[in-house]
């Protein structure tokens, strides 16, 4: 794959590590390396000339000066051109023991400069630069020479971040960011080459945000006059989005990570791959700090970026505050695979009629949102029939009404709305209404994974936080919230990102089919920045400090349980029972029961407060 390697060395930390992931890597591709330095003569020379005025006053001779000037330049121009002959026999050095072809270049002039012009007039394969060189200080977390060469080139570029030799970096994955884009699918394959090589697992990870279109509308309409806000439609527009765009974002998002997972089978290897809501780089940065890997890929350039960005948003912010190496793909790669998550459902000729009375503007919408409705619930045949309960789900009233559907249809379909229950995927967080489906319309799995949320109970345990206050969001829905919510939301910074937090809260109370932002799903948001549960002391004296290992049959039972929070206090509600149970391995059998005993802990509490006593 990586034929030239090439390496810019400054005899700093850093600059020591790149030669060791060099030399590894052009051992694995049995690639010539290049290595480079630039030093400043041309700089030096100008300085003394500036100086020359504080030299002593027997120096100032016109003649004298003029011989100093010669010495000063010979010596500064040979000086250099050795040190940097030193710099890079250590690489030469390295690469001899390895038995790899070695090119060293030297350059006078501006680092940076020169590197990009040297990278940009020749054919490397890949660069490795450290993040940081001679000039680093502790709080410096990326090079100004790093950050140019990464913004003017085009090349594969591995940037070192862990300071240290290659056999002292802790073992870890080789993690890819998955969005789509053709970039993101050529650092899949050279993640797919490097795991091969270096005998390390990869992950895909792809990221969505659910919560992006409502916070983003949630601050227009404190902007917009009147006459442009019943122009915009807020109500029907975020009604569209919550019910069908944002699910339909998980599911394209989804459709990556698989085409990557077939894209890696064909080539041997078992892709693991996870979806997560959120932030895009947030949500990375989480994940790379939790699963420690040693290599993080991206695409130097989003699914969202043209061709003449320099490096996308998402990939500079993890270059600079992921903590590990990162890889930045510049080539372009396209699956030729295409995945159908519809490839088994047909429709019928008057479903495909019925269709029409849809607007233009949302038909292709309203389709997607009605093969997921059929997907959930098993149908191999989308019928009017079924196409009528659909858009009675995902549809706003008024529009619903335009495409002829009568009042009471419409009324039933609100009633069922109020009434029905909220499934939530234990592997990827879909939320589902009214019936638990069959399949995961997102990340396939079986119906058995969705849990049901108790909507009943979790309104009786709302006056256990405190007090009650309800307020009308930007669209004239209402929902209420707990103090104990609200002191949650005070912990994030004010400003911009407290009101960011407020409307996710929103959102996600809003998709569960909540009445109330209660402190759980304010957990949810607050505590996306913690990986892990943090240590508590556990019962009888014991202490919760080492993980427990699970069995597979006790983790598929732990997935089924909601991501965030919730699933991570289960873990910590099993591994304490474990523990006290002196047990050393965490089994389906012990996860059962301590879901059981928190489950009949929150129905003696609801029994408690139904009977008017305090808890």
């Amino acid at each position: 794959m990586y034929k030239t390697i090439y390496v810019p060395v400054d005899n700093s930390e850093h600059s020591q590590a790149c030669v060791d992931v060099a030399v590894t890597l052009g051992h694995a591709f049995a690639a010539t390396l290049v290595g480079s330095h630039a030093y400043a003569a041309k700089m030096h020379d100008y300085r003394f000339k500036q100086m020359e005025f504080t030299l002593p006053e027997e120096y100032l001779d016109e003649q004298e000066l003029e011989r100093q000037r010669k010495i000063h330049d010979s010596l500064i121009t040979m000086g250099l051109q050795l040190i940097s002959d030193s710099y890079l026999d250590v690489m030469e050095q390295r690469a001899q023991k390895a038995g790899l072809p070695f090119v060293r270049k030297m350059f006078d002039g501006r680092n940076f400069q020169v590197l990009v012009d040297d990278i940009r007039n020749s054919n490397y394969d890949l660069v490795v630069i450290g993040a940081l060189g001679m000039g680093a200080v502790r709080d410096s977390l990326l090079g100004s020479v790093c950050e140019r060469v990464v913004r003017r080139t085009q090349v594969d570029t591995l940037v070192v971040k862990q300071p240290v030799p290659l056999s002292e970096v802790p073992d870890g994955p080789i993690v890819v960011g998955i969005d789509g884009s053709p970039q993101s699918f050529a650092g899949l394959q050279t993640a797919i080459a490097l795991g091969k090589c270096l005998q390390k697992s990869v992950e895909a990870v792809g990221v969505y945000d659910p919560f992006l279109h409502y916070v983003m509308f949630n601050g227009l309409v404190g902007v917009l006059s009147e006459k442009a806000s019943k122009v915009f439609k807020f109500k029907e527009q975020e009604a569209l989005h919550e019910e069908v765009i944002d699910t339909g974002l998980a599911k394209i998002y989804q459709s990556h990570l698989e085409v990557a997972r077939r894209v890696a089978a064909e080539d041997g290897l078992d892709l693991k791959i996870t979806l997560l809501p959120g932030k895009a780089y947030e949500k990375m940065l989480h994940y790379v700090r939790d699963r420690k890997p040693w290599l993080l890929v991206l695409g130097r350039i989003g699914v969202h970026s043209d061709d003449t960005m320099d490096i996308g948003s998402n990939a500079e912010n993890l270059l600079r505050l992921a903590p590990c190496n990162i890889l930045l793909a510049s080539r372009k790669f396209v699956p030729p695979i295409d995945i159908k998550a519809e490839e088994s459902i047909i429709w019928t000729e008057d479903a495909s009629v019925w269709m029409e009375r849809v607007p233009p503007l949302v038909r292709g919408i309203a389709r997607t949102a009605i093969h997921r409705y059929a997907f959930e619930r098993g149908h191999s045949v989308i019928t009017v029939g079924v196409i009528e309960q659909a858009v009675g789900e995902i549809l706003p009233e008024g529009m619903m009404r335009s495409m002829g559907i009568t009042a009471e249809k419409i009324a039933v379909h609100k009633q069922k709305l109020a009434e029905g229950v909220t499934y939530i995927c234990g592997a990827c967080g879909y939320a589902a209404r009214q019936v638990r489906p069959s399949a995961c319309p997102v990340c396939k799995q079986d119906g058995a994974q969705f849990s049901q949320i108790d909507r009943a109970a979790l309104e009786s345990l709302v006056p256990l936080e405190g007090g009650v206050e309800e307020e009308t969001g930007f669209d004239g829905v209402k929902l209420r919230w707990t103090d104990e919510a609200r002191q949650l939301l005070r912990t994030v910074a004010s400003g911009y990102e407290r009101r960011r937090a407020k409307a996710r809260m929103e959102k996600l109370a809003r998709v569960r089919r909540l009445a109330t932002v209660t402190r759980a799903v304010a957990l949810e948001i607050t505590g996306e920045g913690q990986s892990t549960p943090p240590a508590t002391p556990a019962a009888n004296g014991h202490e919760a400090d080492a993980t427990l290992p699970w069995t597979p049959e006790a983790e598929q039972r732990l997935a089924r349980v909601p991501a965030g929070f919730m699933r991570n206090m289960t873990r910590t509600r099993v591994e304490t029972l474990a523990r006290d149970k002196g047990l050393s391995v965490v089994t389906l059998d012990t996860a059962e029961a301590a879901i059981g005993l928190a489950r009949q802990q929150m129905q003696e509490t609801i029994g408690t407060y139904m009977r008017g006593s305090t808890p």
